[in-house]
């Protein structure tokens, strides 16, 4: 998704909310916020056709099992331990037409009394009670057995969860389209600022053999968390999936799985979060830079497990052109926008998992107001590692800890809030620096539809410029006032 603020005329200050970099363009906004930012914010959800984590996990069920501890997955997809289903008919279940879906609701808050929950996301609200996902899939599996097969899924979602799962073009507006707070490529189907629908996967499948071709729109296989809540452990959300990786693409990507130890994803999309957003509507400030007219984005990557499933390695890439920023003359400055994730997961015993995720991205000419000794100029760097280790304590309860460290190298990435950013009020941005968190919660199923998750999180801030702004406490002028945060905070899933 990517949002601008404005008070530019509309054909300047609708590009500066293209996509997440520095926007000093912009007098509205805080000279170290990146206009493209706003489009990043979204991260990855899900893997198009197997998940590359775990292989216990059928296909069908495995993008939104991503997250979980390996064994609690498999355990949610089966069909003897799984959810009862009540939206499913016979008559569609028979030509192999599956509908479901689930309600996601909770409550948190932090210890500074703030009306929002610093950088977190999407539990973003202190003290207010959010229904997070009103989440309804209806889909056909591939069945390539007996041989070629199509199949195809459509989500919706409506919550307050909504706007960071937006594509310019389908569910959001397009760039040179402000909504009323004047943001342009903000969520178009918004019912309030707090509540929205959503529909972040709507594509087509075929296969045959060891592939499977998926073409529209669907979730990214970048990265570890997804945006679907029964695919996540934690209530909260890392940083590298809010703010260092795309949530969606459109395009075509192939999966091809030759046995049960590799699976390979490759495939073109638009880039980041682009349902149809042409990338030289504004024109191109940089025409002599390659491919400078188009966001045609490589996605892939290849995922090895050993022998019994117990390991498995993840490599994924995106990478495409896209705004970095833009020129005083309302022009795109267009350059290389990658990201690289690699997740590494240990099923260490029965009751033991560990997960290792490292991210690593950039945007080329995003001219960020903040800049580092020995970086290629008008570069914008973020980067970070995420550490989960899940223990199985009982059939119905799981336990978990997640610990994350994430540089925004150029203050370009992080924005918070992002609803006020969206739809207007106070939000701060600029953070170059280190970002913290250390995570501790449980999983309680008291029986196969229900989830209950509490967590308590700990946040601290490390900026490379003692007097820079910061990212919790009290936002205003475009800053904080402190430097942590401790939250807390309980959900539940019902699922249907």
């Amino acid at each position: 998704m990517r949002f601008v603020k404005f008070k530019l005329p509309i054909w300047v200050a609708g590009g500066l909310m293209a996509v997440s970099t520095a926007a000093a363009a912009d007098p509205s906004l805080p000279s170290r916020i990146d206009p493209n930012l706003y489009n990043q914010f979204a991260q990855a959800d899900t893997p198009a056709v197997r998940d590359p984590v775990m292989a216990n996990v059928p296909s069908e069920d495995a993008y939104q099992m991503r997250a979980l501890p390996p064994q609690e997955a498999a355990q949610e997809a089966s069909e003897e331990e799984g959810p009862n289903r009540y939206l499913e008919l016979e008559a569609l279940k028979s030509r192999g037409i599956n509908t479901y879906g689930w309600v996601n609701a909770g409550i948190g808050a932090n210890n500074w009394g703030s009306p929002f929950n610093g950088p977190i996301t999407f539990n973003d609200r202190a003290w207010q009670g959010q229904m997070n996902q009103l989440y309804l899939v209806n889909e056909k599996l591939l069945d390539t057995e007996d041989g070629p097969d199509w199949g195809g899924r459509v989500d919706l979602l409506y919550g307050t969860d909504y706007i960071y799962t937006t594509a310019r073009g389908l569910d959001g507006n397009l760039l040179y389209q402000p909504n009323p707070a004047g943001t342009g490529g903000a969520p178009s189907w918004a019912s309030s600022k707090d509540y929205g629908l959503a529909m972040p996967q709507l594509y087509g499948e075929l296969g045959a053999a060891d592939h499977a071709v998926k073409f529209g729109h669907f979730y990214t296989i970048i990265g570890y968390g997804v945006v679907p809540a029964i695919g996540n452990f934690f209530y909260t959300h890392a940083y590298t999936m809010q703010y260092g990786e795309p949530f969606t693409h459109t395009g075509v990507l192939d999966t091809w799985t030759p046995n049960d130890q590799l699976t390979v994803y490759g495939g073109i999309t638009n880039g980041w979060d682009n349902f149809s957003d042409p990338i030289n509507y504004f024109g191109i400030n940089n025409p002599g830079y390659p491919g400078a007219n188009s966001n045609a984005a490589f996605l892939g990557g290849v995922t090895f497990k050993n022998s019994d499933a117990s390991q498995a390695l993840t490599t994924t890439v995106s990478s495409g052109n896209e705004i970095g920023s833009f020129a005083t003359s309302g022009q795109g400055n267009i350059g290389n926008r990658s990201i690289v994730s690699n997740v590494y997961v240990n099923e260490l015993s029965d009751k033991l998992t560990y997960v290792f995720q490292n991210d690593l991205g950039w945007q080329f000419n995003a001219n960020p107001a903040t800049q580092n000794v020995g970086q290629a100029a008008g570069l914008a760097q973020w980067y970070g590692i995420n550490q989960y280790m899940f223990y199985n304590i009982s059939d119905s309860l799981v336990g978990g800890m997640r610990f994350e460290w994430f540089r925004d190298n150029n203050g370009t990435r992080v924005i918070n809030p992002i609803r006020n950013a969206i739809f207007g009020g106070p939000y701060g941005s600029g953070y170059a620096g280190n970002f913290w968190q250390a995570t501790w919660g449980l999983n309680w199923k008291p029986n196969n539809n229900w989830i209950i998750r509490p967590e308590l999180r700990y946040d601290w801030y490390s900026p490379d410029d003692p007097n820079g702004n910061l990212p919790f406490g009290k936002i205003a002028n475009g800053s904080g006032d402190q430097y942590g945060q401790f939250y807390g905070g309980c959900d539940a899933i019902w699922q249907f």
